[in-house]
């Protein structure tokens, strides 16, 4: 194909349909993965779809469509993040109150050290020190810990080595655990 010929409306309609499309099956599963929540997940994809449309014009053809993608994704998938950080934050106590809790000595014994701590600290807690980390780190931690991305997925969606990736990880997991690290109370003798 020319590049430097000007594409009209519909070859573009046509080749966003065959080289695109195709990937709404891959995307619905990082969109899973962002959202936890498949209602959510469709919505991201058609966002997602829907952006990579009105920019078609500026992708350019032989470059990584993929990558171009799951960038779109990420940052519409950062935006819907951002959006829910802001609100208020929403219990269910009403509903599982009556819910009989498994508290048995099994249940306490399977439970691992981690799950023991997380269950001490609030959602808003984490959420409190996972903002207050710088931004490329914010963005490297959350892609990685909290969706699951793998290191080359990370680097590809917020273009940076994976090299990069790796080493911010480590230091925005070490900044985690301090913010979140609460001294213990000495244990009284006797």
């Amino acid at each position: 194909m020319n590049t430097t010929a000007v594409e009209s409306t519909a070859d573009r309609d046509a080749r966003f349909e065959r080289d695109v499309i195709p990937y709404m099956r891959q995307l619905y599963p990082a969109a899973l993965r962002i959202t936890r929540n498949p209602s959510d997940a469709e919505d991201l994809v058609q966002e997602t779809m829907a952006k990579a449309y009105r920019s078609f014009h500026q992708f350019t053809p032989g470059t990584n469509l993929r990558a171009w993608l799951y960038r779109i994704m990420a940052n519409a998938g950062a935006n819907i993040f951002r959006k829910r950080l802001r609100e208020p934050p929403q219990s269910l106590h009403g509903d599982t109150r009556d819910i009989p809790q498994q508290d048995t000595q099994q249940a306490r014994a399977s439970r691992s050290a981690e799950d023991e701590v997380l269950e001490r600290m609030t959602d808003s807690e984490v959420m409190q020190a996972l903002r207050a980390l710088p931004q490329g780190f914010r963005a490297v931690v959350y892609l990685a810990d909290a969706e699951d991305y793998r290191y080359r997925d990370v680097a590809e969606i917020l273009g940076i080595p994976v090299g990069t990736v790796t080493s911010r990880l480590h230091r925005g997991r070490l900044m985690l655990r301090k913010a979140l690290t609460r001294p213990v109370p000495p244990v009284p003798a006797g």
